[in-house]
């Protein structure tokens, strides 16, 4: 059976209650947090920045995996390897010498993660998949939590597994925008193996048995 990693983005959380939410994750079933950082220039949107970070990362038992949304994201490798990062994740998009960034990323002790935009093309990571230890493919429009899942993901994500047992990468594929009961068992289908889930952990009536059902049905 395989493991499909579930990852539940803490954008969604509850602000005034972040302590209890990251106790929530670590008692659940969840395997990783999932930590969106934006700057207001390469998205529409301001999210938490390094002070929440290293809030979160004080508590977390877990993998923390940050993803950036943000202009020249280089200036901050450094720095949120000493918050607390494990994996690293930056968009293709943002990233004029991707290859150097990955390095440096990989320098400071954390994975390094590509970010793809709906409409950035997967065959762009050929060169670099080998370097890649996770790719996020973006089910929605970066930027804002609650969008509805971009039916075009599963092929993306097909092409994707296709290039990584092409090129006998060991690289992970994670899903992050609209993930919820309805297309986990899909996803995971097509090649996912960390689906990143915020408003519909957070929102539900019970987190903890929503991450554990989720857990189930990607459990293919």
């Amino acid at each position: 059976m395989k493991n499909t990693l579930i990852a539940p983005s803490v954008l969604a959380a509850d602000f005034a209650n972040l302590q209890r939410d990251v106790q929530m994750i670590n008692n659940s079933e969840a395997d990783w947090f999932h930590i969106d950082i934006m700057d207001g220039v390469f998205v529409p949107n301001i999210s938490f920045g390094m002070p929440v970070l290293e809030a979160i990362a004080k508590h977390a038992k877990k993998t923390i995996d940050v993803h950036l949304m943000i202009v020249e994201p280089d200036r901050y490798i450094k720095t949120f390897a000493a918050l607390g990062a494990n994996i690293l994740t930056v968009h293709y998009e943002a990233c004029t010498h991707l290859h150097r960034t990955l390095q440096a990323i990989k320098a400071e002790g954390m994975k390094a993660g590509v970010a793809l935009n709906p409409h950035t093309n997967i065959a762009l990571l050929e060169d670099v998949i080998n370097d890649i230890d996770l790719v996020c493919v973006m089910s929605v429009n970066p930027g804002f939590g609650g969008q509805s899942f971009i039916e075009n993901t599963y092929e993306k994500v097909e092409k994707l597994k296709e290039l990584i047992i092409r090129k006998k990468a060991r690289t992970l594929i994670e899903i992050d925008g609209g993930v919820t009961d309805k297309n986990a068992k899909a996803l995971a289908q097509s090649g996912a193996d960390v689906l990143v889930a915020g408003s519909f952990v957070f929102k539900a009536d019970n987190p903890t048995q929503t991450i554990a059902d989720l857990k189930k049905t990607a459990g293919i």
